[in-house]
């Protein structure tokens, strides 16, 4: 089936299309984003202004029309921090819904977390032991602990990329003072969420499954993207604590020079470095993986695993069926007619329709001028 995941997040709105069904790993069909820092839509009350869901409706029908244009058959469609903080974040859900018929799920930071990890784990698989995970996002930063496929612990806090670079980082570049500042802060607000982590047991694996994480990773000599996700990627605190020092002496303009660094991410490259220097301190790991997963891929991977339980999946057709298969081939074979078996004609496994949109499958396209009737 063809799945389509559409995340609106704090610095990007992003529709991936996948390929995948129950026991697969997904494989990217398609991709649609565009940068949109909703944080910077935000008034003084808090609430995201008329400009800002302008620019969300618009990309919401945008990504709607990829989906259907490319025939997807499921679409989960889900908000993060930046709408969850917002003052008006139901008014702006429930906008979004009239005007597109898209329901955006509104995911806790905790869920966040709990089905990023979900991917890390299926990623890593359980030979990896008890895993700590870590993502920076725009407006929050997620960590989940765990041995299990669900962990034990998740949370989130209010240490995102963006959100620290607008409330701390003013200057261009920042002054000495404000990165000090900064620097305490994230550990003030960082010491006492790990305390809870280190009563629970320490990690084999220590994961980071974000954007920032990527970017900083490929700065102190990862491997680039082009390179294929099983490539193993790792960014060593040591290296971290010198990039980090290097970065806050350059213009945003000259981070763009930096590899892996894109424009949407330069300005906020500082304050993530910040937030993964003070995490792996404060955990007291050395090193972190990078994982290629992350939320997105929780998500469809958790869809996946609902349809094999809402209908029961039948086994492929090679397994238990040898034997009678073999004795029909033979007994048509003595009446020398061709067999007429399971393997000859395959069931073709129909799956539900979506259930987190209202359309049916294949998806229609919005209505005219795209608002709903």
């Amino acid at each position: 089936m063809r799945l389509g995941v559409l995340d609106i997040g704090s610095n990007t709105v992003h529709l991936l299309l996948v390929d995948a069904h129950p026991g697969a790993r997904p494989v990217a069909f398609a991709s649609h984003k565009r940068p949109l820092s909703l944080v910077q839509y935000l008034d003084g009350d808090g609430n995201i202004n008329d400009a800002g869901q302008h620019e969300l409706i618009e990309f919401v029908l945008e990504a709607w029309e990829f989906a259907a244009s490319h025939k997807a058959e499921d679409l989960l469609a889900f908000c993060t921090s930046a709408i969850r903080e917002a003052t008006n974040g139901a008014e702006v859900l429930a906008r979004v819904k009239h005007e597109t018929t898209v329901t955006l799920q509104e995911l806790t930071g905790s869920e966040e977390a709990s089905m990023t990890f979900f991917a890390v784990r299926r990623w890593y698989g359980w030979g990896a032991g008890p895993i700590l995970d870590l993502d920076i996002g725009g407006g929050s930063f997620e960590m989940a602990y765990g041995t299990d496929e669900l962990p034990e612990f998740a949370t989130s806090v209010p240490l995102g990329a963006s959100r620290l670079t607008r409330d701390w980082l003013h200057d261009d570049p920042p002054s000495a003072k404000s990165v000090k500042e900064l620097r305490r802060y994230i550990r003030s607000t960082l010491k006492p969420v790990v305390r809870n982590f280190h009563k629970l047991g320490r990690a084999n694996l220590v994961a980071g499954t974000s954007k920032t994480f990527r970017s900083l990773a490929r700065i102190a000599g990862a491997a680039p993207s082009a390179a294929g996700p099983y490539v193993k990627r790792e960014l060593h605190a040591a290296d971290l604590g010198l990039w980090a020092q290097r970065i806050s002496a350059m213009t945003v303009e000259d981070r763009l020079y930096l590899p892996g660094v894109s424009d949407a991410r330069a300005r906020q490259l500082l304050a993530g470095a910040l937030v993964a220097e003070a995490a792996l301190e404060l955990f007291e790991f050395p090193k972190m993986e990078i994982c290629p997963w992350a939320l997105r891929e929780g998500l469809i991977l958790r869809r996946l695993d609902q349809l094999v339980f809402e209908e029961a999946l039948d086994p492929a057709p090679h397994v238990g069926k040898r034997k009678k298969n073999k004795s029909k081939k033979k007994a048509a074979k003595e009446d020398g007619q061709t067999a007429d078996t399971e393997d000859s004609h395959p069931e073709v496994k129909e799956f539900p329709v979506p259930v987190n949109t209202p359309a049916p499958s294949p998806i229609p396209a919005p209505a005219a001028g795209g608002l709903a009737s």
